[in-house]
C-alpha cells in the first residue's frame, strides 16, 4: 500500500509581522502559492526601499510550483511578484482588478510577455497541480478580494485573504457568507484567517462611511483647493473622492505616476466610474480657480519620492501647496511609517495647509474584519484546525484566544512564525496535525536595483555610521623594507569635525603611533595584524576620551 504523502502548509512572511503575506501549501511533490506581498522598511533598515520575502526554498523546489494565487491587489500581498517571477515561470490566478493592478507591475519591470496570467471570478475552480482552487468574493477596502479554497487529497483549506464583513460595498459583490457557510457544512480542515484587526470590539464601519466624510469636508472648504492622500490601489476611495469633487463641480486632477497607472486601469476595467471631462492634466490645474479643483495624490505614508511628499517640501514640479488649501490624508499609517506621516503633515502645516488626518475626522476606515465579523467567519467556517495569519505575534495570540473563546480545542490551533512548518497526516483515518521543522524564511532588502545584496551585516554598518560616525585612518609603507613611509593621518566623518578637534586628533595620532611601536618587530609586513592594531588601539583612545565608537577604517598603501 502507497505511503500517503503529507500535507504542509507555512508561511515565508505576515507572520508575527505586517506585510510580506506569502503561504505555501505542499502536498504529493505539487505546490502552490497564496499572495506575494512586500513590507515597507523600518526605520532601521536605513536605504532600504522594500522588504520582500526569501523566496530560497521556492527556487530549490522550483519544479514543484504549480502556480501562484492572489486574494487582492494591495501591496502586502503582491509586491513582491516581480520579483519572484524573476525566480519562477508559473501561472498566476486573480481577479480581474487585481491582474491590472500586477499587470502594471509586471511592465514596469519588462516581465509581463513572459508571465502566463489567468482571470479568476468569484465562484470559479481550478485544477492545479493536486490541488483545486476556489474564489469567494469578500469585501475590503479594495475591489474585486477574495478569500481562497484549497481543496487537497487530505481536505478543503480555506484561507479568508483580507477581508470585512460590509454589506453596503462600493463596488462589486458583498461577502459570499452562503458559500462559507456551504464549506463549512461539507467540512473544512484548515482555516487560514487574517488578524490585522483582532484587538478591536464589534464590526468595522462600511467604506461608504468615508464617503459621508468627504461630502462634509467638501461642502465646508468651499472656497478651498482640496487635496486627497490615499493608497494608488485603494479604487473604492479614489471613487468617493471623485464622487464628491463631481458634486461639488470640481476637475479631478491626479498626481503621482501609481495613481496614474491605476486610476487609467481602473477606469478600462469598469471599476471606476468617471465622467467625462472630469479628470484634467496636473498642467491644467492653473486654469482654473482653487475651488473648483481637487487633486488625488499617493504620499499617505510619508513616502520620500511620493508627490505629497515633494508637495511639502517644495520639490514637486508643478504644484506648491499654498495658505488656504485644504489637505486629506486618507489613510492610516502602517507601522514603522508614523515618523514619516508626521513630518510630512508638520510640513504642510509650515506651508499654511490645513491638515485632516487620522483623528480628527473618520476619513478612512479599516478594511480588515473587527471581532464580531471574526467570530462570524469562524461560526460559518468551523473548521478542525485554525492558524490565524497576517498579523504581529500580539494579533495571532488575541485570534487564537478568540477561537478558544468561541469552543476550539486550543491545541488545535496553531500560532506560528514565518518558516515553522504545519504538517497534516493521516494514519489508520485519523488526522493529526502538528509543527514539524521548518524551512528558510528570512527577510531579503531591496535596495535600488539590487535584490539580496544588503544583509544584516550591511545594515548594521549603516546603522553603525549614522550612529557613530568614521574615522579614516590612512598609512604609506615601504613594500621592500616594510617601514612606515607616512602616516598615520586621520579623517573624520561624522564623528568630529576636524578643524574643531585638532589637538583630539593630534592626540589620537600619538596613541597609534604608540601602539604600532610598541609591536614594531611583530608586525614586519603583516598589514592585517597592523590594521588590527590600530583599530584596537584608537577605539580605546576615543571611547576613553569621548565616550563614542566610531567604525575605524585603517588604509594601508604599499609605495
Amino acid at each position: 500500500m502507497a505511503k500517503k504523502s503529507k500535507l504542509k502548509v507555512f508561511s515565508l512572511g505576515g507572520l508575527q509581522e505586517i506585510g510580506k503575506n506569502l503561504t505555501v501549501i505542499e502536498y504529493g511533490g505539487d505546490i502552490i502559492i497564496i499572495d506575494c506581498g512586500v513590507a515597507f522598511p523600518e526605520d532601521e533598515m536605513l536605504g532600504i526601499d522594500l522588504v520582500i520575502p526569501d523566496f530560497n526554498y521556492l527556487v530549490k523546489n522550483k519544479n514543484k510550483v504549480k502556480g501562484i494565487l492572489l486574494t487582492h491587489g494591495h501591496e502586502d500581498h503582491v509586491g513582491a511578484i516581480p520579483y519572484i517571477y524573476r525566480e519562477l515561470n508559473v501561472p498566476l490566478y486573480a481577479t480581474k482588478l487585481t491582474l491590472g493592478l500586477v499587470e502594471n507591475k509586471l511592465r514596469e519591470h519588462g516581465l509581463l510577455n513572459s508571465v502566463e496570467r489567468v482571470c479568476a471570478s468569484p465562484g470559479q475552480k481550478f485544477k492545479i497541480g493536486k490541488f483545486e482552487a476556489e474564489f469567494i468574493a469578500v469585501t475590503h477596502s479594495i475591489a474585486d478580494a477574495a478569500a481562497i479554497a484549497i481543496k487537497t487529497p487530505l481536505g478543503m483549506i480555506v484561507h479568508s485573504g483580507d477581508f470585512k464583513v460590509d454589506y453596503t460595498p462600493i463596488h462589486g459583490n458583498k461577502i459570499d457568507l452562503q458559500r462559507f457557510a456551504a464549506l463549512g457544512s461539507e467540512g473544512v480542515l484548515l482555516f487560514l484567517c487574517e488578524s490585522t484587526n483582532v484587538e478591536a470590539p464589534g464590526f468595522t464601519p462600511s467604506e461608504k462611511t468615508v464617503g459621508a466624510v468627504f461630502e462634509n469636508i467638501f461642502n465646508e472648504k468651499q472656497h478651498s483647493r482640496i487635496m486627497v492622500a490615499t493608497f494608488a490601489s485603494n479604487i473604492h476611495r479614489i471613487q468617493q473622492i471623485i464622487n464628491s469633487a463631481v458634486s461639488h463641480g470640481r476637475k479631478v486632477a491626479v498626481v503621482g505616476r501609481s495613481m496614474q497607472n491605476n486610476v487609467k486601469m481602473a477606469s478600462e476595467l469598469g471599476y471606476l466610474d468617471v465622467p467625462d471631462n472630469i479628470l484634467i492634466d496636473i498642467s491644467e490645474i492653473k486654469k482654473y480657480p482653487d475651488e473648483q479643483i481637487a487633486i488625488i495624490s499617493t504620499g499617505s505614508q510619508g513616502e520620500p519620492l511620493s508627490a505629497l511628499t515633494r508637495m511639502a517640501t517644495s520639490e514637486h514640479k508643478q504644484i506648491s501647496v499654498k495658505p488656504g488649501d485644504t489637505i486629506i490624508i486618507s489613510a492610516s499609517s502602517i507601522p514603522g511609517n508614523e515618523k514619516s506621516v508626521s513630518k510630512v503633515i508638520n510640513e504642510l502645516f509650515k506651508r499654511g495647509a490645513e491638515v485632516i488626518y487620522e483623528g480628527m475626522m473618520d476619513t478612512h476606515v479599516s478594511g480588515h474584519a473587527r471581532q464580531e465579523e471574526l467570530k462570524l467567519l469562524h461560526s460559518l467556517v468551523r473548521p478542525k484546525y485554525f492558524m490565524p495569519v497576517h498579523g504581529e505575534y500580539r494579533h495571532l495570540v488575541l485570534h487564537k484566544d478568540l477561537a478558544v473563546n468561541l469552543g476550539y480545542n486550543k491545541d488545535d490551533v496553531f500560532v506560528a512564525a514565518n518558516g515553522e512548518v504545519l504538517e497534516i497526516s493521516t494514519s489508520h483515518n485519523v488526522i493529526s496535525a502538528k509543527f514539524n521543522g521548518s524551512v528558510q524564511a528570512d527577510n531579503v532588502f531591496v535596495d535600488g536595483s539590487g535584490i539580496g545584496d544588503v544583509g544584516n551585516i550591511v545594515i548594521r554598518d549603516r546603522k553603525h555610521l549614522s550612529e557613530d560616525g568614521l574615522i579614516i585612518v590612512t598609512f604609506a609603507v615601504c613594500d621592500k623594507t616594510k617601514e612606515i613611509l607616512a602616516g598615520p593621518e586621520i579623517i573624520s566623518r561624522g564623528f568630529v569635525y576636524v578643524k574643531e578637534s585638532e589637538e583630539l586628533i593630534k592626540e589620537a595620532k600619538r596613541a597609534v603611533k604608540k601602539s604600532l611601536d610598541r609591536r614594531k618587530g611583530k608586525i614586519n609586513g603583516d598589514w592585517s595584524y597592523m590594521r588590527g592594531i590600530v583599530k584596537e588601539s584608537l577605539r580605546e583612545f576615543v571611547w576613553q576620551k569621548t565616550k563614542r565608537s566610531p567604525m575605524i577604517l585603517p588604509i594601508i598603501t604599499e609605495l
